[in-house]
């Protein structure tokens, strides 16, 4: 694919997921542009074994863009990297197609395994900033991720996960709450569990001292 035709198709859909921008000069300042115009470089050497000159090539681009994607990973088509800061992506990560990150992710290891040790994201999934996605795990087709989580298990297709560790909150057509969800209104269950903690601890209270109340008059009465 030449240059300009490869700045024509990033423009549209970095167009659809980023309103901040305004012409298609703007995509050469993008830092999701720059290092993966690097990452196919690199990655056509690290397929040919030319290790050496591979990480090189994503080193330096890491400088430059502070993203850091090792170049045996595979990534699909219309894959962007809005921010990009500290973004991290560890050498047997499978990405698929429209798959979008923000800043501060890592899909990394656990440094427990071998072989395959880093997540794979299928078609459409969205990584919220912050959040970890860490060991040869699956994250499944249109699958959200929340800011801040550290996901470590297998997520199915149509899920929003968050939450440490991660879990899911949404499963395909049944929504937590009423609001539409994208990468920071989304369900804190950590704190809905506190509520529910909080009602009962409350109820119980309640109850004691009903207990408590009636004792009082039962000896009352007896006296009597």
């Amino acid at each position: 694919m030449s240059f300009w035709k490869e700045l024509k198709e990033d423009y549209c859909f970095y167009k659809e997921r980023d309103p901040a921008i305004h012409s298609v000069w703007e995509v050469l300042l993008y830092p999701s542009f720059q290092v993966m115009r690097s990452y196919r470089k690199a990655h056509r050497h690290y397929l040919k074994g030319h290790y050496f000159r591979a990480r090189l090539i994503s080193q330096r681009a890491a400088k430059k863009t502070n993203i850091e994607i090792h170049p045996g990973a595979e990534i699909g088509k219309r894959f962007f990297i809005d921010h990009g800061t500290g973004v991290v992506i560890g050498e047997t990560t499978i990405i698929g197609d429209d798959v979008t990150l923000y800043q501060g992710v890592t899909l990394g290891g656990t440094g427990k395994e071998t072989g395959k040790r880093h997540p794979t994201l299928e078609d459409g999934v969205m990584v919220s900033a912050g959040a970890k996605v860490l060991g040869s795990i699956t994250i499944g087709r249109n699958s959200k991720i929340g800011a801040g989580s550290v996901v470590i298990a297998n997520v199915p297709e149509n899920c929003t996960v968050v939450g440490v560790p991660g879990r899911v909150v949404r499963k395909g057509d049944k929504k937590v709450g009423n609001q539409d969800l994208d990468q920071i209104h989304l369900p804190d269950p950590v704190r809905e569990d506190i509520s529910v903690l909080q009602k009962e601890h409350s109820e119980l209270i309640n109850r004691v001292l009903e207990l408590e109340r009636r004792m009082k008059e039962k000896d009352k009465n007896g006296m009597e």
